[in-house]
């Protein structure tokens, strides 16, 4: 028995002596991770470097339109995962903000959906410059196809695997986006004004569905900006505007149900953007004198009053004032020391917004997406204002929510010691 009580212990420990520690295992997972983007850079750029100079530049814009999109949703996702783990140091309730179950994804599990996003796009995106720059011109065309598809199936998996509850979470949201017919929750116009950020992913998106059906993937179509799916597309600016229409929908409908007039000046905030996306798709479509002396002055003056008013209503309005608060974590940390009542992110907050602000009218405008490098960068910076913006929002609603839940107790603690009177009184009478 004594032998059998040895083996029996001795079989625990010696499983665990044979595990490898935790931190071994994570820098292993490190280099690893570096190892492969070591791959895919070198891989890549030898695969750019086979074209002939005349093909590359016009070659990597093919290969961007249909991979920046994916790239910037999953720069999202991390900048996500950060404003998770903020909020839970700060001991803010964000499943209570936006109505989670308890099932809800931490900042962990985010940061492990980005991590996978992270190594499936650039690794689709690096076997498609590979296999054209090599001949395989139809298996170079498929990648961005079976990502997208992969994507969308994903998406819509209807078993409980990926993260079921999160995913249908996320379709109910946009669908109640999409078509506004019931009242407004605090989840669903958050969601609303980042997709506004996210403006040039569902025209990039637009393009590049519209080339997959079309099969002009990996295709001297590129060529073409006339054509169906070219960067002169008229569905280009209406598929730019209609995050702006959501969100100015939903403003209509918050008006019909609460009647405040502020969300009326909310939903014309969201009609300035209107102008700046048309007036600059106009460029292909109207003589190039009539562009430069009548419309180029408009679409200017739109832009400058979509910026100014579009500041005034994030400090004034989504913040109301609330900076830094949120950053007091509940233990000590390096960051809640950095950035807990510093004036420094007051004032960086306020002015990278309103230069960011100004930086996404260029984006918003159809007449200048040949620079695709540039737009790109300006797109990546509107994703960082919106992080930046996200802290400050979710503090100003948790405040809101404290504030209100704090009226109701003193209400509720005033008809108490109010019944309490009344018997006290009957009870002398």
């Amino acid at each position: 028995m004594e032998t059998n009580d040895l083996k029996s212990a001795s079989t625990p420990m010696s499983t665990a002596a044979m595990m490898p520690s935790p931190i071994l295992l994570w820098r292993f997972k490190v280099l690893l991770f570096f190892v492969w983007g070591f791959s895919c850079c070198k891989i890549g750029w030898d695969s750019v470097m086979r074209m002939s100079v005349d093909l590359r530049d016009l070659f990597l814009y093919e290969a961007f339109l249909y991979y920046n999109p994916l790239l910037l949703v999953t720069m999202m996702v991390w900048l996500w995962g950060i404003n998770l783990w903020v909020f839970s140091q700060a001991n803010v309730s964000y499943a209570k903000i936006f109505d989670l179950d308890q099932n809800h994804l931490t900042h962990r599990e985010i940061w492990k959906c980005a991590t996978w996003m992270t190594i499936i796009v650039p690794t689709s995106m690096t076997a498609y410059l590979y296999l054209y720059s090599h001949g395989e011109v139809p298996l170079a065309a498929s990648q961005p196809v079976l990502l997208y598809c992969a994507v969308v199936m994903i998406l819509i998996f209807p078993f409980d695997i990926f993260y079921l509850s999160s995913r249908y979470y996320l379709l109910r949201t946009l669908w109640r986006i999409v078509l506004p017919l019931q009242a407004i929750s605090f989840s669903d116009f958050f969601v609303a004004d980042i997709l506004t950020s996210m403006a040039k992913v569902f025209s990039d998106l637009e393009r590049s569905v519209c080339r997959m059906v079309h099969r002009q993937v990996a295709t001297i179509a590129w060529f073409e900006a006339d054509s169906v799916c070219g960067s002169h597309s008229l569905a280009i600016p209406f598929v730019l505007v209609l995050p702006y229409l959501f969100r100015f929908f939903q403003c209509l409908r918050q008006y019909k149900d609460t009647g405040e007039k502020t969300t009326l000046l909310n939903a014309l905030k969201y009609s300035t953007a209107v102008p700046v996306i048309f007036l600059s798709a106009l460029k292909y479509h109207v003589f190039p004198d009539r562009w430069t002396n009548f419309y180029r002055p408009l679409w200017l003056i739109s832009g400058i009053l979509n910026s100014l008013y579009s500041f005034y209503w994030d400090v004034t309005r989504d913040w109301d004032w609330s900076f830094t608060r949120i950053f007091k974590f509940s233990k000590p940390h390096i960051f809640s020391h950095l950035l807990y009542g510093r004036k420094w992110v007051y004032f960086w907050v306020m002015g990278s917004n309103l230069v960011l602000r100004w930086a996404w009218t260029y984006k918003l405008s159809a007449h200048l997406r040949h620079n695709y490098l540039t737009v790109f960068a300006v797109a990546a910076l509107e994703i960082f204002r919106r992080f930046q913006w996200v802290f400050f929002r979710v503090e100003n609603e948790w405040n809101k929510m404290n504030s209100k839940t704090n009226i109701q107790l003193s209400e509720k603690d005033l008809t108490e010691e109010e019944e309490k009177l009344l018997v006290s009184n009957e009870h002398n009478v």
